[in-house]
């Protein structure tokens, strides 16, 4: 025996150790340590299939739950210079918010054939309601807009929010059908019927003077027909022609006129006609870096127009300070990464459209909305989804979020990821949880689990 196979010597009776056994490790598997061994976890963490699944609801819910503490905070001047109890609009938006997470656990827990199955029937009832509006003795006038029903009591209804979800819905269904028999690759199939009812919704927006709601009517249109692969040429024509249409409606009208001329001012000007404007700057300003506390806002003591809805994000800015607002809109590109990553990693044409038209109508509301607050873009009379005092607008949203959940759990890899999802006592193999595989690690007893992903010999159409 030769002293390199020699063995150490051991106490007589000891029993004897045994080696510690290691799992064979597999080529390429070892994570490099520091800054590259950092971003390969939260590169794998970031493309798990449930990633898309937890960024919708949770974003959402978070979303929901800070805009409702804002409401509260932005509304008590507002409500009490009104005559109102101090937490009139919170209330109004409280009841709202539970209605609405209704609609999204039932938008999360629908089949997709039955979102198909009613798109048709919520189109036709949003232009019925649309035509209501312009019926004396039931549309009412808000802030020089006709585009409200009031229901009695404290409760009004703006059709035109859920014409939104309308126009989704129906587009998706019918440029899904057109794609199956592969019909998109003609210019007429792909822009009849979608322009036509597209053009019929905003002609009926329009004649309440509600541009805000039309600009984002036009945005879902472009949308859905840049997901359905336009060309360019012809993507060029249609946008023109909407470009074309909204001068003409902006220059053919005073107010819209002046709130054109409010883009980047300092100073309220003659007739204080970029008062909201400016005003919504200086409370971004006074805000700092972490903001003046809760609570604590000076602008919507009067000063500041609409607080509560088209400008909360200003109110959020000063009492939550640069860090709010930013928390903010972090929230909101989690929902619209996570959107976009649902459209672009199914194989069904509905789900794509559908999740492309839903993150275009949210991702381009927000960003009309903070644009104005940021004195970027006129000031269109939209309210920050999910965020903003507003019924009409939380309840449709808050379901075509729930369309964005039902999507993200029918894609295979997440199904068979929650189907892996450890049940309530249930325990798997060796007394640990169902669906876990562990790997002995030595003999510190270490386990590590596998979370099993969707393989496929290649990428899902539309991915990039």
């Amino acid at each position: 025996m030769t002293a390199r196979s020699a063995k150490p010597p051991t106490a007589r009776g000891a029993p004897r150790q045994p080696a510690p056994v290691r799992p064979p490790r597999r080529p390429g598997s070892r994570v490099p340590r520091g800054p590259r061994g950092l971003f390969e976890r939260a590169k794998g963490t970031w493309d798990r299939p449930l990633t898309a699944y937890y960024l919708v609801l949770g974003g959402s819910l978070l979303i929901t739950a800070l805009g409702l503490v804002m409401v509260f905070s932005a509304s008590q001047i507002q409500a009490l210079q009104s005559g109102l109890s101090s937490t009139y609009f919170f209330s109004k938006q409280l009841i709202a918010a539970v209605l609405g997470t209704v609609l999204l656990l039932i938008g999360s827990r629908t089949p997709v054939r039955l979102h198909r199955a009613l798109a048709y029937p919520l189109l036709l009832v949003s232009i019925v309601l649309m035509c209501l509006v312009q019926v004396p003795g039931i549309g009412q006038e808000v802030n020089g807009n006709q585009n409200w029903i009031y229901l009695g009591g404290p409760f009004q209804l703006q059709p035109s929010e859920f014409a939104k979800l309308a126009l989704v819905l129906w587009g998706a269904d019918l440029l899904a059908r057109k794609s199956e028999k592969n019909m998109l690759t003609q210019w007429k199939h792909m822009l009849v019927p979608l322009v036509p009812m597209a053009l019929l919704l905003l002609g009926l927006i329009m004649l309440g003077g509600d541009m805000g709601t039309a600009l984002i009517l036009t945005a879902v249109l472009f949308g859905l027909l840049w997901l359905a692969g336009a060309p360019t040429r012809l993507f060029a024509g249609v946008f023109a022609a909407a470009l074309a249409a909204g001068a003409f409606l902006v220059l053919t009208n005073p107010n819209r006129l002046s709130r054109l001329g409010c883009i980047g001012a300092t100073d309220p000007g003659t007739n204080d006609q970029c008062w909201q404007a400016v005003h919504g700057i200086y409370a971004l300003a006074s805000g700092g870096w972490f903001g003046s506390g809760l609570g604590a806002s000076v602008e919507k003591w009067g000063q500041l127009p609409e607080p509560h809805t088209d400008f909360i994000f200003a109110v959020t800015g000063e009492e939550l300070g640069l860090a709010g607002t930013l928390s903010v809109l972090a929230l909101f590109a989690a929902l619209g990464y996570a959107g976009i990553r649902v459209a672009g990693r199914t194989e069904d044409p509905f789900v794509r459209f559908a999740a492309g038209g839903v993150t275009t109508w949210i991702t381009a509301q927000a960003v009309i909305n903070v644009g104005a607050v940021l004195g970027l873009l006129p000031i269109a009379g939209v309210p920050l989804p999910l965020f903003s005092y507003g019924g009409s607008a939380l309840l449709p949203t808050m379901f075509a979020v729930g369309l964005l959940i039902a999507f993200a759990r029918s894609d295979p890899a997440a199904r068979a990821a929650l189907a892996q999802r450890p049940a309530s006592g249930r325990r798997g193999p060796r007394g640990g949880p169902a669906g876990v595989l562990r790997i002995p690690g030595g003999t510190s007893g270490r386990k590590r689990e596998k979370t099993m992903r969707r393989r496929t010999s290649r990428p899902p159409s539309g991915e990039r």
